[in-house]
This record gives C-alpha cells, structure tokens and sequence, in this order.
C-alpha cells in the first residue's frame, strides 16, 4: 500500500531530522551555556528575593532597643520592620558566624564585646568583615519585688551567696569548700534571713558573662589569697570567681527577662539578675538592689559610680549590606541623635547614652562600615 503523507507531517519530519542534526558538540555546549547562564540568572534572582527583610539575633538585654529602633524603622522607611530574635550574646555570635548568606542573620546585638575565639570563628566560615557598632550603656541589677525591703548588699556577699565554692570560713586562706550559706543573713549579719534564690539568666547570656565579671570576680578579689590567683593562676583563680553554684540557690531562669520580672512580683523573697533597661520598665513591680553602697540609677550608670555597669554592642556582617535591602538604612537609624541620643527614643526604654564624642566615632563607622580586627580583641 502507498504511503501518502500531508504537508503538515511532511515539516514535522524535517524538524526533527533538523534538531537530530543540531545536537552538535557546538550546539550541545550552547545549550549548556544558555542553561548556566539562566541558572546563574536565576541563583542571583534568589539571593536577592529570598529576604526582603533584615535578620537580627542576640542579646536579650539589647532586645527591647533593637525591637523599637526596628519598629520606628519600619513606619519611617519604605523597608519592612526587621525580625529580632532574642537568643542570648553567646548564642546569637553562633549563628551570625555560621556564615554569609541569607539563611544567616545580618546583625547579633550582644551585651558584652565579641570573643576573640568568636571573631576567629567568624572568619573561618567566611564572614571575613565584621563590623562593631557600641550603642551605649547599660546597669546589671540584682532586683527584688517591691513588696519587700530593697537588698542593700556588696560584691562581695554576691560572690559568697552565689560561687559554687567559697573560702572555708574556718579554716586558713587557700581553703575552699563547696557554698554552706543557705541564706543571706549567714553570709552577712547585716542582710535579712531570707534564703538565697537568685533568678539569672544561663551561660548563653551576655548579662551573665557581665555578671560573674563585674558582681563575682570584684567580689572574690576581696580576698587578697584569691585575688593573687590572677597572676599566679589564672584558670584557678576563674574556676574559682566565675563558677555559679548548682545546688538550687542560683536559678537558670532563660533568656527572659519579662519572665524573670514575673516570678520576682509573686516571690518577694527571690532576687534576679537583669538590665537596668527592665528594672525601669518594671518599676512599679520590682526594685533595684544597691551595691556596695550606689543605687542603680540612670546617672549613676552614666557617671560610672554604679559599679555593674557595662557597654552594649551589635555586630554587623558587611558582606549583607547592600544585598539585604535597607542594611545601610538601618543602621543610619539606629545611630542617629534622635535614636541613641541624649534625648533620644533610646533613652525612654533606659539606655545610658555614650558621651557625644563616642557617638559620633561609631555613627561614622556604621557610614563607613568599618570592620573590626580579631587581633584588637
């Protein structure tokens, strides 16, 4: 039987035998380099649109500043508001030098200064510039329910009430036991008989690290023994200044301070361990201990006489500013006068201000994204 065919199956049948003929090494390579360059294309389309917005972690102290900066960022600017999470300094330093991209978050706020180790971690995944913007200050507060007494207690009760070992109390210098003081008034007449609960915040936290710094170590120098350990031996003088007791008396009590507050308003007989910046915005449930002698206040953590104050910082990945829309945006917000300033939106919330010449160094290096060096640290 004849086969007849129509025109339309005749063109086909060409086609085919024309794409057959077509598939070349020069036409296959063609087609690969179509299909990379629109892969690539389309790599660089994700990057771009995978986040629209900033990505913040860290400290749960800094909390509170970043989550207004952001929220007065986010009506003022044509970028949406930045997400802030609260996961601790020590946490927040872990993801942010997990590496660039934008499955990482852009900025760590951090109640402490970086870690040379956490700076080195940076750059060994990449996130080779890092740069170090400090906001301004901040008091660590051991605060108790305004239904009691307000503590009036020095650094050297916080370090015999809360160190896992102290010096023995019968014996000669060099001696240490593990903590006997069940209450307060043991490890001082002067303090009430009430049994030591301290609510605090975990090893993650920048306000612990500050904590067992500022309130501990000054507190265990007090005994010229341990006091010469830091030149003699630093490990065991740390072990010893720095090591919280686990026996009950010291309570992890997470990463939230609200909580904290809480627990504080219906135990009148707990102290916990917070920021100023929470002591002020719960001042009509909970009040300040004093140490050795200084309330803390505003202006006694601006003159330096309250002695647990301490410096407040975010960290910025250089790498992400101008891939993450509104990075540059951000940070001119955050270090402007009407922010950080004197009379800043800042203040309201309880951060101590820098002195102006501060604040003009740090807005010129979040302009500048200036990157800090491990080596400084």
């Amino acid at each position: 039987m004849t086969k007849t065919y129509s025109m339309t199956a005749l063109l086909l049948m060409l086609a085919g035998f024309l794409s057959v003929v077509g598939c070349g090494p020069k036409a296959d390579q063609a087609a690969k380099d179509g299909q990379a360059a629109s892969e690539t294309e389309q790599t660089g389309e994700a990057i771009e649109s995978a986040r629209d917005y900033i990505s913040v972690v860290g400290s749960s102290t800094v909390y509170p500043f970043a989550t207004v900066v952001a929220e007065q960022f986010g009506k003022t600017s044509d970028f949406k508001t930045p997400k802030i999470e609260s996961t601790g300094s020590g946490g927040g330093f872990k993801l942010f030098a997990a590496g660039v991209g934008v499955e990482h978050p852009d900025i760590t706020n951090a109640s402490r200064r970086i870690k040379k180790s956490e700076c080195e971690m940076c750059a060994e995944n990449g996130v080779s510039e890092v740069v170090e913007l400090k906001i301004g200050y901040d008091g660590i507060v051991m605060a108790n329910s305004k239904k009691a007494e307000p503590f009036k207690v020095s650094r050297k009760d916080i370090f015999l009430a809360l160190a896992k070992e102290v010096p023995d109390p019968n014996g000669e210098d060099g001696t240490l036991v593990a903590n006997p003081y069940t209450t307060w008034k043991e490890v001082n007449p002067e303090l009430p008989e009430v049994k030591i609960e301290v609510l605090g915040p975990p090893p993650t936290s920048g306000t612990r690290d500050a904590f067992v710094e500022l309130a501990m170590e000054a507190g265990a120098k007090e005994f010229a023994w341990i006091k010469a350990l830091k030149k003699e031996d630093k490990d065991k003088f740390k072990q010893i200044s720095h090591t919280v007791r686990e026996d009950g008396a010291y309570v992890e009590a997470g990463e939230n301070d609200n909580l904290i507050v809480q627990k504080l308003d219906a135990n009148p007989d707990a102290l916990g361990v917070f920021g100023f910046s929470f002591l002020d915005q719960n001042k009509d449930k909970v009040q300040g201990s004093f140490v050795d002698g200084v309330e803390p206040a505003f202006s006694a953590i601006a003159d330096g006489s309250y002695p647990l104050s301490r410096p407040l910082y975010f960290y910025v990945k250089k790498a992400h500013v101008g891939t993450i829309p509104g990075m540059q945006e951000y940070l001119t917000e955050f270090t402007s006068e009407k922010a950080w300033g004197d009379e800043g939106y800042l203040t309201e919330k309880g951060l101590i201000p820098m002195p102006k010449e501060e604040r003009e160094k740090y807005a010129n290096v979040a302009m500048e994204l200036i990157a800090v060096s491990c080596d400084e640290l």
